[in-house]
């Protein structure tokens, strides 16, 4: 355990300021008694279960996925309500509030923001001790360099999560990939409001089940985190102008009588129209 935390304080840049906040990671981490995992499948949100085969995270494998922070953090967030440390390497931009209104434990999450070159290393020593971990890859890396982290991921029933670039592609043996795409933000209308929540498609496929399935959730949620997408009430099939309204301004409206001539009955014809029009686009 000494060994795993040493070789973080020497990788890191600032390694006399951060000091304290390690021997403090050591005091937490050293409480966890971290041996290989028992449990074949980490959890995931309810509203990602539909996801993938078992309902959760398959152990010992590598994941790729989108690069999107919101993302990162709903994988992360029904592991870590579940008790499990979680780490996440080389995303300096992920907030810290964010992560919290994911329901993500901040005394059990590790960060490595800046590992630089060493990003591989971190990542290497941190399967010793902790179950779910997210790196987003610095460098590109050599088979054998997979192959080796790959047998560490077995050995100590880790799951790895490798954010997904052009430059770098999916990780090689991935076990899988889940992307997220077609993001639709809510809140803003026309030059005014906030926005309040964004509905996305998350896709998996992994080498158990090839074939893509898909859920769409609110991502974030009004909450801040993942919530499964409300059940969507059905619009009003709108009118046909050029039958229906027709129709329906002959059926509401007087016919033109002696006392009311037919110039005034176009009249009241067209404000019938114009009222029915505004009530079909409300």
């Amino acid at each position: 355990m000494g060994n795993v935390l040493d070789t973080m304080t020497a990788l890191s840049p600032h390694s006399d300021i951060r000091a304290g906040e390690v021997l403090r990671l050591r005091r937490e981490i050293s409480r966890m008694q971290r041996r290989r995992s028992e449990h074949p499948i980490l959890p995931l949100d309810p509203a990602l279960g539909d996801l993938l085969p078992d309902g959760g995270l398959a152990t010992g494998v590598a994941y790729t996925v989108s690069s999107s922070p919101s993302l990162v953090l709903a994988l992360l967030g029904a592991a870590s309500r579940k008790g499990h440390w979680c780490a996440v390497i080389g995303m300096p931009t992920l907030g810290v509030e964010a992560a919290a209104g994911f329901g993500i434990d901040l005394s059990r999450l590790i960060l490595v923001p800046e590992p630089g070159e060493r990003w591989l290393a971190v990542a290497s020593a941190l399967t010793e001790v902790v179950p779910l971990i997210v790196v987003q890859p610095m460098s590109r890396v050599t088979d054998a360099e997979v192959s080796r982290l790959g047998a560490r991921l077995r050995d100590r029933g880790t799951t790895l999560l490798v954010t997904e670039s052009v430059a770098m592609g999916a990780w090689p043996q991935s076990e899988g990939r889940i992307r997220l795409r077609d993001p639709q933000w809510h809140g803003l209308g026309t030059g005014w409001g906030l926005l309040s929540d964004c509905t996305v498609t998350v896709t998996a496929e992994t080498r158990r089940s090839p074939r893509p399935s898909s859920v769409q959730v609110l991502l974030p949620g009004p909450q801040g985190g993942v919530e499964a997408l409300p059940p969507t009430v059905a619009a009003p099939v709108p009118l046909r102008p050029d039958r229906d309204v027709a129709a329906a301004v002959d059926h509401t409206t007087e016919r033109p009588t002696a006392d009311r001539p037919s110039a005034d009955h176009a009249s009241v014809d067209r404000r019938s129209v114009d009222h029915l029009s505004w009530a079909v686009a409300g």
